[in-house]
Order: C-alpha cells, then structure tokens, then sequence
C-alpha cells in the first residue's frame, strides 16, 4: 500500500516544545497515559499528557527504537542511569 502524504500542522505554542526529563507511564485496557514531566527538584511539574491506543504507542516505541540506534550509530551509545527513572513517588496536586 502507497503511503499518502499528509500535511503537518503545528501551533506557535506547541512548535516551543515542553521539556521533559522523566515520564509517567499508567494504562488501562483500552489506553495509555503518558505524563512527560520536568523533575527539577524539590519539584516535579508534568509538563504534557498524551494519551494513546496501546497499538499507537507500540509504533511509537518500534520507531523510538529506530532512531535511538541511528543515534547510537552516529554519536555512540547513550549512557543510563536506572536509578533517575524512578517516579512512583510523585504525587499529583
């Protein structure tokens, strides 16, 4: 099947971008919430939900997948701290 080409369209607020440096990830049967969130202590602030189908977010992690190795391919592999993931103790006000 010929992919179509589709138009992107972009606002001025959303072309700025939301810095995130962690990211909640909850989900029921039908869905997944994802908050992008800048942990910049003693404060954290989700600074974007998206919520997705859960066969949206598997295309999402095969092509985050694709570009983290073009990535790796050209600037080495990325260093990961396992420890700075953890937000299971954040609570939402």
């Amino acid at each position: 099947m010929a992919e179509k080409e589709v138009k992107l369209k972009i606002n001025d607020e959303q072309l700025k971008g939301a810095y995130a440096n962690q990211v909640g990830i909850m989900h029921t049967r039908d869905e997944f919430v994802l908050d992008f969130i800048s942990m910049l202590p003693p404060e954290a602030l989700v600074t974007s939900r998206v919520i997705v189908t859960p066969a949206a977010l598997k295309r999402m992690y095969m092509a985050i997948g694709v570009n983290i190795k073009k990535f790796e391919d050209s600037f080495g592999v990325i260093k990961v701290d396992d420890g700075a993931s953890a937000v299971s103790s954040l609570k939402v006000n």
